[in-house]
């Protein structure tokens, strides 16, 4: 079933609502793109932050894991052009035409939905081999579906991106270790808390002794070698594409950086950029000519 261009116009126009809305720290960079890029990214992040709030609902998992099924369905119907306009589906419109215009493979999309329906499954991760999945479905699926929509070269871009978005995914994940304990998640890998002698138990006390900053040490460690090999995405991108990259990595590497100095404070609050800094770093790549 074919739209009319006024229902995808405003399939758009609902996603641009849930980008603005979710106030990312995101969002900023989307403004160095052309109004097709910038569009098609405000799509992208409405149809990720659609699919974890589905799974982030103050309900039981068995609702949150049916809504999550519906989603998908709704999802690989609006591939084949069927639509309809229930439970956030005014979304899909918008993002069929975006997948379809930029050439983005779905599997893409649909291993977000298969990371956040592990959200609902599993709070516990053996190994870094076993975290390192759900780092790319969440995350680097994401990062591989906006090269598509920046513009890339070869597909030597696929793996440096896919490293960088496990990169930001470990940064989220040292940022929000607090909050998430809280839930009973854990995302660091057992086997690097066992390695650093650091208990569950003492996560959700909050110790933060030498053990824990040693553990934080090792993940910042590991982050950060992958921002460094990720980096080699930039010759890769065409130049808009890099102005957007350079903006988002450098926002999380200085994260990063203020984690490693104060790793404690992890468990006292959010650690985030003060506005003033995020200025700079937006002035930097904004005003700057782009990395060649």
């Amino acid at each position: 079933m074919s739209l009319s261009p006024e229902a995808i116009d405003a399939s758009y126009a609902a996603c641009r609502r849930v980008s603005r809305q979710a106030k990312s720290s995101f969002y900023p960079t989307f403004m160095l793109l052309p109004r097709e890029k910038r569009r098609a990214m405000e799509v992208l992040y409405a149809f990720m932050r659609h699919t974890d709030d589905l799974a982030d609902e103050p309900q039981p998992a068995r609702p949150r894991q049916e809504a999550l099924v519906h989603w998908r369905a709704a999802f690989e119907h609006a591939l084949l052009g069927q639509f309809d306009n229930r439970n956030g589906n005014n979304l899909l419109p918008a993002v069929a035409d975006t997948i379809r215009r930029f050439r983005i493979p779905p599997e893409y999309l649909r291993a977000v939905i298969d990371g956040v329906e592990m959200d609902l499954n599993r709070r516990r991760f053996e190994t870094f081999g076993e975290l390192e999945q759900y780092c790319d479905r969440v995350a680097s699926a994401v990062g591989l579906a906006c090269i598509y929509i920046w513009g890339f070269h070869g597909k030597q871009a696929l793996e440096p991106a896919r490293k960088c978005g496990v990169a930001m995914q470990l940064t989220n994940i040292l940022r929000d270790l607090s909050e998430d304990i809280q839930q009973d998640r854990v995302y660091l890998p057992l086997e690097d808390l066992r390695q650093c002698s650091y208990t569950v138990d003492d996560l959700l006390a909050g110790v933060a002794d030498e053990r824990f900053i040693r553990l934080v040490t090792m993940e910042a460690t590991r982050a950060e070698r992958l921002y460094r090999e990720g980096a080699e995405l930039t010759r890769w991108l065409e130049a808009d594409g890099r102005r957007v990259f350079g903006m988002m990595t450098a926002t999380y590497r200085e994260l990063l950086r203020r984690i490693t100095r104060r790793p404690a404070d992890v468990l006292k609050y959010r650690i985030q950029l003060g506005r003033v800094r995020k200025l700079r770093i937006t002035a930097q790549w904004l005003l700057l000519p782009p990395p060649t």
